[in-house]
């Protein structure tokens, strides 16, 4: 993809054609890098989707709105959109990072995508960054769910179970493996009322948690 093509998909036409060259150039290929850019495209990018959720929910409390922006503002959902518009093949990359798969790494991609929505800010204002916020979180925003977005496992699990007035999970550590500084804990979620019983790994107990409650999670919504 050219980057006349890909301003194009972005409904956005740079008057500054350098601007949009150096939110596409990573620190690793030179001095004229896009560091700055990301810098500003960060605060733009949660000011226009702050706004984007601000006028799609107009019921949604601060905490609420606040939480759904977390997680549309995180880095996997900035990578995610930057894979889907192709920012990866206008990546300028110095050659160690082009050759440990720089142009797929996430927080390489939500970093340039950031860039650009600066870039976009500095060339034609907040209007103009806002409207290509809008173009490129049009499906996660449509898909978001108020009631499940940004909450951890855990949590949605205890929301599910509370709802149909059935006890919590229990949380029991099966084994913890490794060295003191590196430890692998194995941890199952208990929902006995249900007959259900996952598993999880991690390198803490709460995340290995997280992981069983999340299989758990998926149980429940099948049973």
């Amino acid at each position: 993809m050219s980057l006349e093509d890909f301003s194009r998909s972005l409904g956005y036409v740079f008057r500054d054609r350098d601007l949009l060259i150096r939110a596409l150039t990573h620190r690793s290929h030179g001095a004229a890098h896009n560091e700055r850019l990301e810098f500003l495209g960060d605060s733009v990018v949660n000011c226009a989707v702050a706004l984007e959720l601000y006028c799609k929910f107009p019921d949604l409390t601060e905490g609420e709105l606040s939480r759904l922006r977390a997680s549309l503002v995180s880095q996997p959902t900035l990578a995610a959109i930057a894979k889907a518009y192709r920012i990866g093949e206008n990546l300028k990359l110095g050659e160690g990072e082009l050759k440990s798969g720089g142009p797929q790494r996430p927080s390489i991609l939500a970093d340039a995508l950031e860039a650009v929505m600066g870039a976009v800010f500095i060339d034609g204002g907040f209007d103009a960054a806002a409207s290509v916020a809008h173009t490129l979180f049009s499906s996660a925003l449509a898909d978001i769910d108020p009631a499940t977005t940004g909450k951890d496992a855990k949590t949605l699990l205890q929301e599910y179970l509370q709802s149909r007035k059935l006890p919590l999970p229990r949380y029991s550590v099966l084994t913890v493996s490794g060295e003191a500084h590196e430890q692998l804990f194995h941890v199952e979620c208990e929902i006995a009322q249900l007959n259900i019983r996952s598993q999880g790994e991690g390198t803490s107990r709460r995340s290995a948690e997280q992981q069983a409650a999340r299989a758990a999670y998926e149980c429940v919504l099948r049973t």
